[in-house]
């Protein structure tokens, strides 16, 4: 499935292209690729067959099919998907009744014209920066399937990264969609905090979850975006916030925005590739300008602290009841959890309000922040050290670090793929103030057309 979903979609729009035609191509390419790859730990072929075939038969009546006709995609397990148990990567989830209805964006995305094809492979409950499933087997870079795909969204970035789908969805709490897109070579967007409805998908972290969507192109992401806004009254913690459409504002690039590029504490403690990844965008879009955002370390480890005690509540009593049926080393971050003491969750609140007043200061200067999306490359599968500026250390949490201090207040972010050199991918953070996606997803569509962001197919098919 090489073509982007806005080819697909106007290929059928148009009567080029049948939706059975494009579903049964990219459920082909699933079946030779997937076995080496494991992005997939369910694909719903009768169903997707069966919803192609009847947009054909709505396109053939005359009926307008939508902004994604015939577009396969697919999300990651903790989605509801009709039929399915919402397994979330866990053994635990496997036990429970299949889902009676579709998550909100499944069924946004599917009144847009697009078609699911399946479930995707994803850390266990997304506690996880590796893609490594204890349960279903690690997800495997489709740039080198020696190497991680990145987490928890893994199957996301896999799938996506090898052209398995144009779209699929992922979560992203702590850096769960943009470190895939990173380490895979996509784009990935993480939109506002209560942007995009929740309804119908297994909570990590309730004050920090976001959904959104990964692609190959910036106009991919927008299409799949803009179908998923909308007010969802099943989902209280999304905002109250009008349909504010983007696709037609990405081709704008970045003509009159003020852009820097994040200093202090994100110039340091990465590999010399990622900031020459920054260095590299920057140098596209003309820029010299720096900013340095106030506090990011502590931000990080605030963000740690309510993420381990959120995440434990939430799994208090399968704790208790069923612990050697979790990973390990899920398991024991979700005990360590079990055991903050209330007021430091109390203080790290405190201190997120601040952060947040701090950072958005900065957007009365500027409307965008350039920073790495990771400290590294794509480390190998299992590899559990690594160094950074100088000092060995452990891989899983490490690779969020510069994720973290940004959804720890849910700014809007697109992570952009560029590559100073011909290694594995890397990524980019576009970072804009709350509710401005379209500033981000302009700045993302700027360098992709100064030709410094792209996302090439990986081809990658042997374990």
């Amino acid at each position: 499935m090489t073509l982007s979903a806005t080819d697909i979609a106007a290929a059928v729009a148009a009567g080029r292209l049948t939706a059975t035609t494009a579903i049964a191509d990219a459920l082909d390419g699933i079946a030779a690729r997937n076995p080496a790859l494991n992005a997939f730990t369910d694909v719903v072929a009768g169903r997707a067959r069966a919803k192609a075939a009847a947009l054909d038969a709505r396109i053939a009546a005359g009926e307008t099919p939508g902004p994604l006709a015939g577009v396969p995609f697919a999300v990651k397990s903790l989605f509801d998907v009709e039929g399915l148990p919402t397994r979330a990567g866990s053994r635990i989830n496997r036990d429970r009744a299949p889902a009676t209805r579709d998550g909100a964006l499944v069924r946004k995305l599917e009144a847009a014209g697009a078609i699911l094809v399946g479930g995707l492979n994803m850390g266990e409950y997304a506690y996880d920066f590796t893609g490594e499933n204890a349960h279903d087997g690690p997800s495997r870079n489709p740039h080198d399937p020696a190497h991680m795909t990145g987490g928890s969204s893994g199957g996301s970035g896999g799938a996506v990264g090898a052209g398995l789908v144009p779209i699929a969805l992922g979560s992203d709490t702590n850096g769960s969609i943009r470190v895939p897109a990173a380490f895979c070579g996509t784009f990935g967007l993480k939109p506002t905090f209560g942007r995009l409805s929740r309804a119908g998908s297994y909570p990590f972290v309730a004050s920090f979850d976001h959904l959104g969507p990964l692609s190959r192109s910036v106009a991919d992401l927008a299409l799949a975006y803009d179908a998923m806004q909308g007010r969802d009254p099943d989902d209280a913690w999304q905002a109250e916030r009008p349909i504010e459409p983007v696709a037609g504002a990405v081709e704008a690039g970045a003509d009159g925005l003020r852009i820097a590029v994040a200093g202090g504490y994100f110039a340091r403690g990465g590999h010399p590739e990622c900031f020459a990844a920054v260095r590299v965008a920057a140098d596209a879009l003309g820029l010299a300008a720096t900013v340095e955002i106030p506090e990011a370390a502590r931000a990080r480890a605030a963000a740690y602290v309510i993420t381990a005690a959120e995440a434990a509540g939430l799994h208090l009593d399968r704790l208790r009841t069923r612990p050697g049926d979790y990973d390990p080393a899920v398991r024991d971050r979700l005990i360590a959890g079990a055991t903050i003491p209330t007021a430091w969750v109390h203080r790290a609140q405190r201190f997120r309000r601040h952060f947040q007043e701090r950072v958005l200061a900065l957007f009365e200067d500027v409307d965008v922040i350039l920073a790495p999306t990771t400290p590294c490359r794509a480390p190998r599968i299992g590899q559990a050290r690594m160094v950074l500026d100088g000092v060995e250390v452990a891989t899983r949490p490490n690779i969020g670090l510069f994720t973290q201090p940004i959804s720890f207040i849910g700014l809007p972010v697109v992570s952009v793929p560029v590559r100073p050199d011909a290694g594995l991918p890397l990524g980019v953070q576009v970072i804009a103030a709350p509710w401005r996606e379209d500033l981000a997803l302009r700045v993302a569509r700027a360098l992709e057309r100064a030709g410094v962001a792209s996302a090439p197919i990986g081809t990658a098919d042997h374990a």
